[in-house]
């Protein structure tokens, strides 16, 4: 299923019908709007001297607390981060491991900014079943499960076969 909307404003796929009610660990009103702000304000920290793309990313634990991520780039390409790892990052080593969501911003004019295949499975370690809001520049979003960014994944209990 996908959700798009301005602002939190909830509408369904081609914008023409309103959204259904918000699942109860789905974030909604004030609530998804600061994990969106979030990620858009963590956008504007991004080290991206490189590829001059900067991301910002806010999760949402299943706690209630945010922790936002950027990109960081380096010289050497591949040791560079990207933000959704880094707000993952941030929130395990705070002791987080279950997230409800997370918010991805860029600066894509026309396109939904839409996590890399290394932040997918990332993601995946800590379960298929939260929300990724991609959004675009203008602040419209579709909502997507992770285990639809990356279906039929390989995930920690795949280990225990």
């Amino acid at each position: 299923r996908q959700q798009a909307g301005q602002a939190g404003a909830g509408m369904e796929g081609d914008g023409q019908h309103p959204a259904p009610t918000a699942p109860p660990d789905r974030p909604h009103g004030e609530r998804l709007q600061l994990l969106l702000h979030c990620s858009r304000e963590a956008k504007n920290c991004a080290y991206c001297p490189y590829s001059r793309f900067p991301v910002g990313a806010a999760l949402l634990t299943a706690s209630g607390e945010i922790f936002s991520g950027c990109n960081v780039e380096n010289a050497c390409y591949s040791l560079g981060v990207c933000a959704e790892r880094t707000a993952i990052q941030k929130a395990i080593s705070e002791g987080h491991t279950s997230f409800r969501a997370m918010a991805i911003a860029s600066d894509m004019g026309d396109h939904f900014i839409t996590p890399c295949g290394a932040c997918r499975q990332v993601m995946r370690e800590f379960g298929t079943d939260w929300d990724i809001y991609l959004t675009k520049a203008d602040g419209t979003y579709i909502v997507k499960r992770l285990e639809e960014l990356l279906p039929l994944s390989f995930g920690p209990e795949d280990l225990k076969k």
